[in-house]
């Protein structure tokens, strides 16, 4: 699988959308779609974000990385479950963030899981605080990759709060690996560590059981 994840990352930082979808191709063949995602996607993606904090790779290959691996889970991942669960208004974005992928791949899963999901896309924290009011939304997840755009969290989190809106804030993303104790420090009430623990984690928070 590291011999995966090395091809992807370098299929991805040279923009080679043939060889991204070559190696996504293989893995279909071997991996169930969410295995591949999680343990080949995301840490190929992830790997590419953190050279760009350390100043190796520019924010054009992060942004790019971004779109094909976007373009494999729209391929991968199944359509929603027109059942839908008994739950609180939830929506889901990225804050401030050049990539959708941990997103898309969420949204993708509670969907096919049976919840429904209001999408924000990419958004700044006065507008998603504003979304959120005029929507009524009880618990919003907020995907991260960059270790600033996590910072911002805690904005948010203030605002809703001089709002009087009793809103579940769940994080996931890669400053949350790096820093097991960051979720907590932004006001979240959960984290997810990869996309197979949404469903879990969103029915304890509903449950009231974190």
């Amino acid at each position: 699988m590291k011999k995966m994840i090395d091809n992807l990352t370098d299929s991805l930082l040279s923009i080679n959308r043939v060889a991204a979808k070559k190696i996504s191709d293989e893995g279909a063949d071997r991996y169930t779609p969410i295995k591949f995602i999680e343990d080949v996607v995301a840490p190929s993606l992830e790997r590419i974000g953190q050279g760009w904090q350390e100043g190796t790779y520019a924010l054009s290959q992060v942004y790019m990385a971004g779109r094909i691996c976007e373009d494999i889970v729209d391929a991968f991942l199944p359509p929603g479950d027109p059942n839908r669960k008994d739950q609180p208004r939830i929506a889901i974005c990225v804050l401030k963030d050049h990539h959708q992928l941990g997103k898309i791949i969420v949204y993708s899963v509670l969907r096919a899981s049976g919840f429904e999901v209001m999408d924000y896309g990419v958004m700044d924290v006065d507008d998603v605080v504003e979304r959120v009011q005029k929507n009524k939304i009880e618990m919003l997840l907020i995907s991260v990759l960059m270790l600033p755009s996590a910072l911002r969290i805690k904005a948010v989190k203030e605002k809703l709060d001089a709002l009087n809106l009793n809103v579940k804030l769940v994080v996931g993303g890669a400053p949350f690996r790096f820093d097991d104790q960051l979720w907590k420090s932004v006001g979240a009430v959960a984290v997810c560590g990869a996309a197979s623990e949404a469903v879990s984690t969103l029915e304890k928070v509903m449950g009231g059981n974190i």
